[in-house]
């Protein structure tokens, strides 16, 4: 991916980070999820006091494509960037490594961190051996 696309991503998810509505624990998280046309499609974490029950920014923003575009082709989204505040990089929850199994397999995932430092996996590195919906009847 260009430098220009990564940049324009990581900006996203860090500006809808700060729209996030975390005021349980306070970690706000924003995601962008950019697509292989080259769309971007941005969510945050929306908490309720029922911990359970909260969006994660990856889920958001996933669902953010799916209201927009319907169901995705596995290749449909190239990269998911996750943007906190934290100290270091931060990965995906293990809910939303099942939906990045799910809607984005082929997908690199950048976690991003306040002071810019990254890492980066594939879905693959972050949920080996995931369940799919091919081992159901």
């Amino acid at each position: 991916m260009e430098a220009e696309a990564l940049n324009e991503a990581i900006a996203k998810a860090r500006a809808v980070m700060l729209r996030a509505h975390a005021p349980h624990s306070g970690f706000r998280v924003g995601a962008a999820v950019v697509l292989s046309d080259g769309a971007v499609f941005a969510g945050c974490n929306v908490e309720s006091a029922s911990y359970g029950l909260t969006l994660c920014a990856e889920r958001s923003a996933l669902s953010a494509v799916i209201a927009a575009r319907g169901s995705l082709a596995a290749d449909a989204v190239r990269l998911v960037v996750v943007a906190t505040e934290a100290d270091g990089p931060t990965p995906p929850c293990g809910a939303c490594r099942q939906w990045l199994v799910e809607f984005a397999p082929n997908a690199e995932v950048l976690a991003v961190a306040r002071d810019g430092r990254s890492a980066s996996w594939s879905v693959a590195e972050l949920l080996p051996d995931a369940f799919t919906g091919d081992q159901l009847p």
